[in-house]
C-alpha cells in the first residue's frame, strides 16, 4: 500500500486579476477548463429535508430501523454444516405501515443458479445449495414467505404500523459451510484442525430508510448495508474448539479452563501481549475444561449491525489491553494456527491490533466494543464489527498493513454505516485514507510509507499514480454502484482515488485544521446511522466552513482531470522593483489551490498560496506578485503534491 500524505499548507498572499484573455496557453492549446462549469451551483443527488438536513445531519423527522437478533447455531464438522435458530426483534420507526419484511439471503450466493455465480467475471467450480429454511414464523405464527436469489419476502399476516411497533421473526435454517473458495466465509484446513471461518451467517434484516424504501439489492459478492441493534448469539462446537467472535464472550467459566480465565483476566490489565493459549498447548486436551461432547459459547454485543466468528481445534490464542480515550479500556485478541507462529509474523498480530486501534480511536472516535479479534486463516482480508479475517501465511509488513486496514473498517462502516453496496468509496476510500496516518503512527513509523501493489501500482509519487485513472475514458467516477465496478477499477477508484480525495482535502485544499474538526465530527454525527454521499458532502463544506462544490463535482461526480501551469509573466513596467503578473492556464477541467514558489536570482525564494478562487472568473487568470528583486523561476506545486497531468508546463524561466 502506497503513502499517500501530502504534507504542506502555505499562507496565501496573492492578488488576483480577472482576465479576459482566450483560453490558451501559450503555446496555443485550447484549454478544457470552464470556471462556469466548475463553479456552477451543485445539485447533490439527495436533495435535503426534514429528514436530512443542509449542513449534512440528521433533519428533525430522521427515523431509523432497529433489529435486535437473538440466534442460536451449532457447527457439523461432520458435514460442514451450520444449523442456526434466530429471532429478529424488528422495531418499524419509520411512518410507513410495512405488509412485507425483506431479509438478506447471503449464503445464496454460493448456489449455481445465483445471480452472482451467474454474473462472476470468475468462473465457479464449486457451489452449495445456500440456505435451506426450516421454519419462517411471525410472532409464533407459520407465515407465507419468497425466496428470490438473496433476498427473503416474508408476507406479513397484519401489516407491522411505524413509529415504534415490533414483531418478532423466527427463522430456523441450515446451510453447508463452504470450503476455502468461499472467500469470506470458509472452511481452511490446517495441519492441526479446519478452521471455520463464518461469516454472512444468518439472514440479516435488509435496510428500510428514507432514501429508498427497502433496499434490496441482490448479493453478487461486493459487501453490505444492514441496521442496527443488539445481538446475543451462541455457537455449539466440539469440546475441543476454540471459538473467537464478535463482541464479548459472557460464559467464560463454562468454555475455558481457569488457568485460561486468569490469563485473560492478566492480558486485560497488560500492555504486553499475554499468551492465552500456547502453540505447545494446541493439541493437549488440558487446555479444554471438558474432553468429550460439545461446548456451547455465548456472546453479546451492543449496538452493532453484524457479527461473525471463527472456530477451530488449532487455534492459538493471545491477547492485550488496548488504551482507549477517557480511561477506558478494550482487548485485543489473535487467534491462528501454529503455521502462523513466528517472531514476524502473528506473534505480533495482537501488537498491531492494539496499535491500530489506539491511533483511530485518540485521532477519530474511541472504539466502541469490548474485544477486537483478528483471525488467521483463510486470508480473505475481510471485516467484521469486532473480528476480521486475516491470512495465517500473511507476515512482516504486510501483516501489519492488513491488520490495520481491515480494523479500520470499524470506523467505516461499522460505526458509519453507510450503504457499501452502492457507494463502496464510503468504505474502502474512507478507510484506506485513514490507514495511511495509522502507518506513520505505530513504533515511530516503523511500517511507514503504506504500501501495496494493489494501491500503488506504478511505485513513487501518489499522485502521478493517479494519473493513468483520471486519464482513463472508460473509468467508473466513485459515485457508480459497487456492482457496476469492475475488478479492474475497484481498487484504483473506490480505495486509492478515494484515499486521495480525503488526503487532498485534508492537506492542500482545507489544512488539518479546519479538516480534523470537522471529520471527526462527522463520524460522531453519523455513528450507527447511515449517512448518504450527500451527506457527507454537505456535512464537511458545512463543517469546515467551505464551498467545496467544485471538489465534489470534479473528483468524485466526475473523473475530472488537473493540469494547471505558468503560461506566462512579466515584470511591471518592466522593472523587477515593481512586482510582478504571472498568467496561469489549465488544459483540464479540474482545478485545485496550490502553491507557487518564486525563485529569486540571489538564491533566495518565497512560496505564495494561489487560492481556487482565482480561476472563479477566468480560464487565464492573472496574479500580482507584491516581489521586488529580479526572479528567475516561477513553478506551480514545486512540492509536487497534486496529481497535475503535464508538469512540463508547471515551470516558467524568467528573461
Amino acid at each position: 500500500m502506497k503513502k499517500l500524505v501530502l504534507a504542506g499548507r502555505v499562507a496565501a498572499g496573492l492578488l488576483v486579476a480577472g482576465a479576459v484573455n482566450a483560453p490558451v496557453f501559450a503555446d496555443g492549446t485550447d484549454a478544457a477548463f470552464d470556471p462556469q462549469a466548475l463553479f456552477a451551483p451543485l445539485s447533490l443527488p439527495h436533495a435535503p429535508n426534514a429528514f436530512r438536513g443542509g449542513a449534512g445531519k440528521p433533519g428533525p423527522l430522521f427515523w431509523q430501523n432497529r433489529v435486535d437478533y437473538a440466534i442460536q447455531a451449532e457447527i457439523d464438522p461432520a458435514t460442514h454444516t451450520l444449523r442456526g435458530d434466530e429471532t429478529i426483534t424488528y422495531t418499524n420507526h419509520s411512518p410507513d405501515a410495512l405488509d412485507v419484511l425483506w431479509v438478506q439471503l447471503d449464503q445464496n450466493a454460493y448456489r449455481r443458479d445465483s445471480r452472482g455465480s451467474l454474473t462472476s467475471p470468475r468462473p465457479r467450480k464449486d457451489f452449495t445449495d445456500g440456505y435451506q429454511l426450516d421454519a419462517v414464523e411471525v410472532d409464533g405464527k407459520p407465515v407465507h414467505f419468497l425466496v428470490d436469489d438473496t433476498r427473503l419476502r416474508v408476507d406479513l399476516p397484519q401489516v407491522l404500523g411505524g413509529n415504534g411497533k415490533q414483531l418478532k421473526l423466527r427463522i430456523l435454517y441450515h446451510y453447508t459451510v463452504p470450503g476455502t473458495w468461499g472467500g469470506r466465509t470458509a472452511v481452511t484446513p490446517t495441519k492441526n484442525g479446519d478452521i471455520y471461518e463464518i461469516a454472512q451467517w444468518f439472514p440479516r434484516m435488509a435496510v428500510y430508510d428514507d432514501l429508498r424504501g427497502w433496499d434490496t439489492l441482490p448479493y453478487l459478492g461486493s459487501e453490505f448495508y444492514l441496521e442496527y441493534g443488539d445481538i446475543d448469539y451462541a455457537v455449539t462446537v466440539p469440546w475441543n474448539y476454540l471459538v473467537a467472535g464478535s463482541g464479548a464472550l459472557t460464559n467464560a467459566k463454562d468454555v475455558l479452563t481457569s488457568a485460561q480465565q486468569q490469563r485473560l483476566a492478566q492480558a486485560a490489565q497488560s500492555d504486553a501481549t499475554v499468551m492465552i493459549r500456547s502453540p505447545q498447548e494446541v493439541n493437549e486436551p488440558s487446555s479444554r475444561p471438558k474432553q468429550s461432547g460439545t461446548l456451547t459459547w455465548r456472546f453479546h454485543m451492543d449496538h452493532t449491525r453484524d457479527v461473525a466468528f471463527a472456530a477451530s481445534p488449532a487455534f492459538v490464542w493471545d491477547a492485550a489491553r488496548i488504551n482507549l480515550p477517557d480511561g477506558k479500556h478494550s482487548l485485543a485478541m489473535s487467534v491462528y494456527p501454529v503455521e502462523g507462529v513466528g517472531k514476524d509474523q502473528w506473534n505480533r498480530s495482537t501488537e498491531y491490533v492494539k496499535g491500530a486501534i489506539e491511533h483511530f480511536s485518540s485521532k477519530w472516535y474511541p472504539y466502541p466494543w469490548p474485544a477486537a479479534v483478528n483471525l488467521g486463516g483463510h486470508g480473505a482480508g475481510m471485516e467484521y464489527p469486532g473480528i476480521v479475517f486475516d491470512g495465517y501465511d500473511d507476515k512482516g509488513p504486510m501483516l501489519f498493513w492488513i491488520t490495520a486496514h481491515e480494523i479500520g473498517h470499524t470506523w467505516f462502516p461499522m460505526i458509519v454505516g453507510s450503504d457499501e453496496r452502492r457507494h463502496a468509496f464510503m468504505d474502502e476510500g474512507f478507510n484506506t485514507f485513514i490507514d495511511v496516518y495509522a502507518s506513520d503512527a505505530f513504533n515511530k513509523g516503523e511500517f511507514a510509507p503504506k504500501r501495496d501493489s494493489e494501491y500503488a501500482p506504478k511505485g513513487g509519487n501518489p499522485v502521478d499514480e493517479i494519473l493513468p485513472l483520471l486519464a482513463d475514458p472508460n473509468a467508473p467516477t466513485m459515485m457508480a454502484p459497487a456492482d457496476s465496478v469492475s475488478e479492474k477499477y475497484r481498487h484504483s477508484v473506490s480505495y486509492f482515488k478515494g484515499a486521495l480525495g480525503l488526503v487532498l482535502l485534508r492537506e492542500q485544499i482545507l489544512g488539518p485544521e479546519r479538516f480534523d474538526p470537522a471529520f471527526r465530527k462527522y463520524i460522531a454525527t453519523w455513528a450507527y446511522h447511515h449517512p448518504s454521499p450527500s451527506d457527507f458532502f454537505r456535512f464537511m463544506s458545512s463543517e469546515a466552513g467551505e464551498d467545496l462544490s467544485w471538489w465534489w463535482r470534479g473528483w468524485y461526480l466526475n473523473n475530472w482531470q488537473l493540469d494547471m501551469g505558468v503560461s506566462a509573466a512579466s515584470y511591471v513596467d518592466n522593472d523587477p522593483s515593481k512586482g510582478a503578473m504571472v498568467t496561469l492556464g489549465s488544459r483540464q477541467k479540474l482545478v485545485m489551490p496550490a502553491t507557487l514558489r518564486i525563485d529569486f536570482a540571489d538564491g533566495t525564494h518565497e512560496d505564495e498560496r494561489v487560492p481556487v478562487e482565482a480561476w472563479r472568473q477566468s480560464v487565464t487568470p492573472k496574479l500580482a506578485l507584491h516581489t521586488s528583486k529580479r526572479i528567475s523561476k516561477l513553478t506551480l506545486d514545486p512540492d509536487h503534491k497534486l496529481p497535475d497531468a503535464d508538469r512540463s508546463n508547471n515551470s516558467y524561466a524568467m528573461p
